[in-house]
């Protein structure tokens, strides 16, 4: 399907705006241009406009006067309006999953999966809509009743991924909404027509129904308006994905004007084999989270540390793997590409640069290490690496591609050392048919990561369990179980319905 077809089966022309204004307004204006090229072979998608500073703060007065209104509205009819956005995900889930896999290169398989997603977590906010629970507490003063409430927090600011360029911004806005807030979206500039697409789906299900404006976005083809946007005191929460780096430079800057900060940053996944692991569930799991999406996860397999007598059998049978896939690199929408392109030429550099490294430290690839020249687009083979080091600077690096270290082990104790001796502390696996070592890595002793798998790999998530990681992941929570709490405010109320005052320490007035 080439690009204006795909738009056209979205209602989006070749130029857009950038800018939801609220009050059913896309802006007039025209900022500084942001081209879409699709990583698979060039093409230009097309122009979305970026948000002028003047739209910019109309966008925030207005979120802000609708947030007035939303969070008096009973939370149950928050969850209607979020199911009503679910509705409108499913119908166009065969075309925004395709427009995904276009701008963002991933298969046509994770674009579709990754709509779903959307679709699945807005159910998860529906139900959460009426459990929005606090607790009561027994005071220690007679006659007094004492509870806790979560309250709306205000405005929400998401900063999205190109990599999940329209899952991560629903993991956020559909529990925002449910818990009464308004969120504004900015968006990765690679994949800009992911996002006005997907706010166009949801704000035209909500303003059939009669809803006020929930979601509001704005882009940016320059660096100081999304400073502006981590800056602005109007915004208690900022909810960032990407890079250890800037999510660093995030966290601080919206800590300087004591707001909060949901930072989900970078990874570097292990996986441990030992030597009791069931290879015929290990192989796939490898397979699978160290080349799904060309490596640009954050849950992507960068590591696999393995029980030394089983290096040469897993590799070989690895290399076999790979070698499958490879025949199976390109066109993203083609049903059978196993992988898609990385997302432009700065990512295909990287990607050369870390295999150079990793040959200068001593490694042998096995398998990949190109670039491939044949094609258009940016496009890499998987690649197996063995004999570095496992605390050298390339292993300890996340590099957003797909790159696989080996890495063998003598003991348990030294593959969870070897795991947890990287900055990054995401998502984590284990594969293994001894409970013992199973319960040894889950313990407190064990994996260090947000995320700890047995038996399945260290991708592919589900929306019920809150994700997110420790250490230089950066600590935050999006998603599912209680992972709500962050998007509201908590409030602990006591109740004197006695006829006395009693004070704190005896202390007594005579009045």
């Amino acid at each position: 399907m080439n690009p204006q077809t795909l738009l056209s089966a979205l209602g989006l022309n070749n130029e857009e705006s950038g800018t939801y204004l609220g009050q059913d307004q896309w802006s007039t204006n025209r900022g500084a241009p942001i081209v879409s090229e699709s990583p698979a072979n060039g093409e230009i998608i097309g122009t979305v406009y970026s948000t002028t500073p003047e739209d910019y703060e109309l966008v925030m007065s207005r979120a802000q006067e609708a947030f007035k209104q939303w969070r008096s509205t009973p939370a149950p009819r928050r969850g209607e309006a979020v199911r009503l956005c679910a509705e409108a995900l499913r119908k166009h889930k065969d075309a925004l999953g395709s427009l995904v896999a276009a701008e963002m290169g991933k298969i046509k398989a994770e674009g579709d999966g990754e709509v779903q997603e959307m679709i699945d977590i807005a159910d998860f906010a529906v139900g959460l809509s009426r459990q929005l629970y606090g607790l009561t507490m027994h005071s220690e003063r007679p006659g007094h009743r004492m509870y806790e409430q979560y309250q709306p927090l205000g405005l929400v600011g998401i900063i999205s991924a190109f990599n999940f360029p329209v899952a991560v911004w629903a993991w956020n806005s559909m529990l925002a909404a449910v818990c009464g807030d308004i969120s504004i979206w900015k968006p990765s500039p690679k994949t800009p027509f992911s996002a006005v697409a997907s706010m166009k789906i949801c704000n035209d299900a909500l303003r059939g129904a009669g809803f006020p404006d929930l979601f509001f976005l704005i882009n940016d083809a320059n660096n100081q308006m999304a400073q502006d946007f981590v800056d602005d005191k109007r915004i208690p929460l900022i909810s960032f994905t990407g890079s250890t780096h800037v999510g660093r430079l995030v966290g601080e800057r919206v800590a300087k004007r004591m707001g909060r900060s949901l930072l989900e940053l970078g990874g570097n996944n292990a996986i441990i084999v030992d030597e009791t692991a069931d290879q015929k569930l290990a192989i796939p799991a490898i397979v699978f989270g160290a080349v799904g999406t060309a490596g640009q996860r954050c849950t992507t397999t960068r590591r696999l540390i393995v029980h030394q007598s089983l290096v040469d059998e897993m590799v070989a049978k690895l290399k076999t793997g790979y070698e499958q896939v490879q025949k199976r690199i390109g066109d993203p929408n083609d049903p059978s590409t196993l992988m898609g392109p990385l997302i432009d030429q700065g990512s295909v550099d990287r990607y050369l640069a870390a295999c150079e490294k990793a040959k200068a430290a001593g490694g042998t690839i096995v398998t990949g290490g190109k670039a491939l020249s044949d094609r258009k687009g940016y496009y890499v083979e998987p690649t197996i690496v063995t004999g570095v080091p496992h605390d050298h600077d390339v292993v300890h690096t996340e590099t957003f591609a797909p790159i696989l270290y080996v890495l063998p082990f003598a003991d348990l104790e030294e593959a969870i050392e070897i795991q947890n001796a990287v900055p990054q502390g995401l998502s984590s696996a284990i594969f293994t048919d001894s409970v013992k070592n199973a319960e040894r890595f889950l313990s407190c002793a064990g994996s260090d990561c947000g995320i700890a798998n047995v038996n399945i790999g260290t991708s592919g998530a589900e929306i019920g369990g809150a994700f997110g990681g420790e250490k230089e992941t950066g600590g935050g929570r999006e998603s599912g179980s209680d992972a709500w709490k962050v998007y509201m405010r908590r409030q602990t109320n006591t109740i004197n319905w006695s006829d006395a005052l009693p004070l704190a320490q005896g202390i007594k007035f005579d009045l």
